[in-house]
């Protein structure tokens, strides 16, 4: 096993199921999830979609998947070795998905995006195309799940500047 360290909470299956509704999947499209944990995204991906995944808790890096993908569906960790990892895995999903990265965060993580990385992901052809907003009663606070495609969409922008 890693030496990284995170805390893990799961996703709670009603919601995932909810979620995945969100994401705009396709015939044969192949569905990676890195961080499978019990599995409430991967045990409720479509019958047509080839489901990939990886869970470090089995020995199964998701740096060690090499077959290509077409999404990334997850609830990632927040924190690995007590540093904020969100836009880290974000900008390695972004950089290895073929259509598409959709990860559940919260308020911690969506404020990693500031207006450089924003405007990083679309000079690399990553677009936000929708935040779907949620609460998860056993978890402190709101909950965004983001959807990002390589179809251009100016619905989250950015202004660069300190004002």
């Amino acid at each position: 096993m890693r030496d990284d360290f995170y805390f893990f909470h799961q996703t709670p299956e009603e919601l995932a199921k909810e979620l995945i509704k969100y994401v705009p999947l396709e015939n044969k499209d192949v569905v990676f999830e890195p961080f499978r944990g019990e599995g409430a995204f991967y045990n409720n991906f479509p019958n047509f979609c080839t489901k990939l995944y990886a869970e470090i808790e089995n020995e199964i890096d998701y740096r060690d998947i090499k077959e290509p993908y077409d999404w990334i569906i997850t609830n990632p960790p927040f924190k690995i070795d007590n540093k904020n990892c969100f836009y880290k895995l974000l900008e390695y999903f972004c950089t290895n998905s073929r259509k598409g990265v959709a990860l559940l965060c919260n308020d911690y993580c969506l404020g990693t995006l500031t207006p450089k990385k924003i405007l990083d992901l679309n000079n690399s052809g990553w677009f936000v195309q929708n935040i779907v907003v949620t609460q998860i009663k056993k978890w402190r606070g709101r909950y965004y799940f983001i959807i990002l495609t390589k179809k251009e969409c100016n619905f989250f922008q950015s202004v660069i500047g300190n004002f």
